[in-house]
């Protein structure tokens, strides 16, 4: 399966976070893994699987390497029907604004037609869990949710 992991950071916890997915995931499929500051949404391609990491930043934002992505896809509207994503969000509960970047980009996604694969999962830096404990399951499952979806064409 070809699979691109896109990730917006702040501090660079999403980008470590991506390249242990990649990692994990490249046994078995093609992985690329790309900051979604040099990602631009008419790139999107229905047979690839995306896996998205995102934290928070500020009151709620996106993270400062998402914000060009989050403004592309406002100023484009592209249409993605067919496109699949998986969504992991980093985030601290201790603030109000808990894992809204990553809520803001399934917003996008989805409302320029894109289709969540499973659920968002998201991960508190306040708990016990590491990352990497959380997503790297996450991300077998979105895989074998979107083996089914994609089939061969991926």
């Amino acid at each position: 399966m070809n699979i691109v992991i896109l990730y917006g950071t702040e501090t660079g916890n999403a980008e470590m976070l991506a390249e242990d997915i990649q990692a994990d995931l490249q046994a078995d499929h093609a992985v690329e893994v790309a900051n979604l500051s040099d990602f631009d949404p008419g790139d999107f391609d229905p047979a690839r699987l995306y896996l998205i990491v995102s934290s928070t930043y500020g009151d709620g934002e996106l993270p400062a390497s998402a914000q060009p992505f989050g403004a592309a896809m406002r100023a484009q509207a592209p249409d993605l029907s067919g496109v699949s994503f998986g969504l992991f969000g980093l985030g601290d509960s201790e603030y109000e604004t808990f894992n809204q970047g990553s809520r803001h980009l399934q917003e996008l996604m989805e409302g320029a037609g894109a289709t969540l694969l499973g659920e968002r999962v998201v991960h508190d830096a306040s708990g016990s869990d590491l990352a990497e404990d959380l997503a790297l399951p996450w991300a077998r499952e979105i895989v074998a949710l979107a083996g089914t979806r994609l089939g061969a064409a991926a």
